[in-house]
């Protein structure tokens, strides 16, 4: 028996190396599970008591340097914000004096050494705290992190300045590199932190959609309002014009409209009657029901997406395993460039001892491994808050970059690049009395529960007909069709070519026969009807490069016709289900291949493809079928989640790219003595800030721009 996963929400998690540290730690004690997300302050494992319990899991994060955050604790005092705050107001003077003096301006008091020293202490002191406890840590736990080289720089300063101050020689004080350093960064982080909470903005938005309370029907008929996370599966609720839709269920009774629009994308009210499924949150505009609850608490599709969009960076993609890998000797590396641009500066090319320190001090406070681990999951956190906001749920980072690179697509063809709805598409009479004909069809049909059935009624009642008829007997035979007889015996059929005579051929255009007395009165032939947006969503594929795909269990000339006015690349039909996973492996032979269908009947093409997305399925099963969710069965919605995810990829390389591209240049500047450690580390806060940005960016982009660029 599987044990339950615990979620913990921890506070002080700045970065991916924060995350990193905690993760390892609980590994390391055994715990299986275990997925931290900074972004959203989530902790999470799979409970094991005999191994460690969640108390000391508590402990053990307390102890790395976070704060485990309990639903009865009160706010603290000495927040991140007063820490800033109050390092900013002494560092100020400190900036100022120091500004002033290369200006030509002399003030006696800022010039004091020690009116610097007790400017700079107690922002040491807090810097010290903040960042030299999260260093220590970071040794402990063999994950050096950036604060490792921010609190070496930062003391070194400090030390230094102190030994000048003991030799009263105002050329080795550093007093405002210290504060100034500390200050900046701790600024940096603020600002971090300000904007790695706007990519977190889609899980906001959903988790803000949840409804707080619901109208519950007692079995008296009695109306009670209780809380939402008090509904069980079973429950039966009133929902009047205007409330929001507590719970996932189905209509009970009636004919309503749902703005569902928050969740799925589509822009027009749903119609909905009696059986139809219902979304949790959606708003009903038009009409009062009753409904009976299906799926509650993680079941329900508002809870799963808010799941998906929380645990998006959870799989991360191959580009950002690289950028992993170097941020995890980054700060060793760093550490040995800043002892070796003092041990050159000093030792070989003559630099004074202070020169030279401030250039190994520079090295320190400008590399910026954050940057690195910012990159990737702000990105995939904002693309995936994008799609999920369309209605498109994404399993993940992976799944995005996989996406990014797709060179074909698969389609099936019923379902999905058709609606399932058949068209009346030709009668062929085999006898004069079209009206009879009409006339039968529509009576015998209505008797059957056959989708093919259905249409044809509908077809019929556009028809002429007037042919009074007074049929008995009336009969649906499974397989077969319906039957049924006249008050003068006469025997009707209509159904499959199965009903044909012995020696009779059926047409391979049409797919029902109807008959009197084993005589053919009419062959008829449907269509299924294309889905609106098909054909654009096909030639937008090809338009960027990918190649399409139909694999149906339909008939080849039907299959081929679908084919044909879509403009398919390939196609074929009459596939059994063992035929089209060897197709789908033969073809990501080729390249990486998606596979688009209904995520239930296609359950198995969808697992073999590099990417099932699961079309219309706001269920259970195909949410567990697919990597990709479209939440309502519109085409133009795989489009927009491979133009997205493509933008979403192009955006973590371009953040790569600066995170690297600033370090290789700002490091070897600042160990060749260009570069003043306060600057440094201003530069170094900006640059986390860029990477944040700059992911950001995507979630405001238009589609049509991503789609040109």
């Amino acid at each position: 028996m599987k044990k339950n996963i615990i979620t913990l929400e921890v506070s002080g998690m700045d970065c991916n190396n924060c995350a990193m540290s905690i993760t390892r730690y609980l590994e390391r004690k055994g715990l299986e599970d275990v997925f931290v997300n900074f972004q959203t302050k989530e902790v999470r494992f799979r409970q094991d008591e005999a191994l460690l319990t969640v108390e000391k899991v508590k402990a053990g994060i307390h102890k790395l340097g976070f704060q485990v955050i309990e639903e009865e604790q009160l706010p603290s005092f000495w927040t991140f914000e007063r820490k800033l705050l109050i390092s900013a107001v002494f560092t100020t003077p400190l900036i100022l004096g120091h500004f002033l003096m290369m200006a030509g301006v002399h003030i006696a008091l800022l010039e004091s050494a020690w009116v610097q020293f007790f400017l700079c202490l107690p922002v040491y002191v807090i810097g010290f705290l903040h960042f030299g406890g999260s260093a220590f840590r970071s040794l402990q736990e063999r994950v050096l992190n950036m604060d490792v080289l921010i609190f070496t720089g930062s003391t070194a300063a400090f030390i230094y300045s102190i030994i000048g101050l003991y030799l009263q020689e105002p050329k080795y004080i550093f007093f405002e590199t210290a504060a100034t350093i500390i200050t900046l960064v701790l600024l940096g982080n603020w600002m971090e932190r300000k904007a790695v909470a706007k990519t977190t903005t889609a899980i906001e938005d959903l988790s803000s959609l949840k409804v707080e309370m619901a109208s519950k029907v007692m079995p008296s008929g009695t109306i009670v309002r209780i809380k939402s996370e008090d509904l069980a599966v079973g429950d039966v609720l009133q929902v009047n014009e205007g409330d929001k839709v507590p719970a996932d269920g189905r209509l009970l009774g009636g004919v309503v409209e749902v703005d569902e629009s928050m969740l799925t994308g589509e822009s027009f009210p749903v119609h909905k009657q009696k059986g139809d499924a219902l979304i949790g949150a959606s708003v009903l505009v038009a009409g009062n029901m009753q409904m009976e609850v299906t799926a509650i608490g993680n079941q329900a599709v508002l809870q799963q997406m808010i799941e998906l969009v929380k645990t998006a960076q959870q799989d991360k993609p191959d580009i950002q395993r690289l950028a992993d890998r170097i941020s995890g000797i980054f700060v060793p590396v760093v550490l040995g460039i800043s002892m070796l641009t003092f041990m050159l500066g000093h030792f070989v090319f003559g630099l004074a001892t202070q020169a030279a320190l401030m250039n190994a001090i520079a090295v320190l406070v400008i590399s910026c491994p954050c940057a690195m681990g910012l990159a990737t999951p702000t990105a995939v956190m904002v693309g995936v808050g994008r799609m999920a906001k369309q209605g498109i749920l994404v399993k993940g980072g992976q799944t995005l970059e996989l996406l990014s690179n797709l060179k074909q697509i698969v389609f099936d063809k019923t379902g999905t690049l058709t609606t399932g709805n058949f068209r009346l598409k030709d009668i062929k009479y085999h006898q004069q009395n079209q009206n009879k004909v009409h006339s039968l069809i529509h009576e015998l049909e209505q008797r059957s529960s056959h989708p093919l059935a259905q249409s044809l009624v509908q077809a019929m009642e556009d028809l002429p007909n007037g042919h009074s008829l007074s049929l008995r007997e009336i009969e649906e035979r499974k397989g077969l069709g319906v039957e049924a007889r006249d008050e003068v015996g006469n025997h009707y059929q209509i159904g499959s070519a199965r009903l044909l005579p012995e020696g009779s051929q059926a047409s391979s255009e049409h797919q029902v026969y109807l008959l009197e007395n084993k005589e053919l009165l009419a062959s008829i032939a449907l269509e299924d009807e294309l889905r609106p947006a098909a054909a654009a969503t096909i030639s937008r594929l090809k338009g960027i490069g990918v190649e399409t795909v139909i694999l149906s269990g339909d008939r080849q000339e039907k299959t081929a016709n679908v084919a044909a006015s879509l403009q398919v690349d390939h196609f074929q039909g009459e596939q059994l289900p063992e035929e089209k996973l060897a197709t789908i492996e033969q073809l990501r032979s080729k390249g990486l291949t998606a596979m688009v269908g209904d995520g239930i009947n296609d359950a198995p093409a969808l697992a073999k493809a590099d990417v099932g997305i699961s079309l219309g399925g706001a269920s259970q099963a195909a949410i567990q079928s697919a990597e990709i969710v479209l939440l309502k069965p519109k085409l133009d919605k795989v489009f927009e989640a491979l133009v997205i995810s493509k933008h979403t990829v192009k955006t973590i390389r371009q953040n790569l790219f600066w995170a690297f591209a600033y370090n290789v240049v700002a490091i070897p500047i600042a160990a060749a003595g260009y570069l003043n450690p306060m600057w440094g580390a201003l530069f170094m806060a900006v640059s986390d800030v860029i990477v944040i940005g700059n992911s950001i960016l995507l979630r405001s982009k238009n589609l049509k721009e991503l789609d040109k660029s």
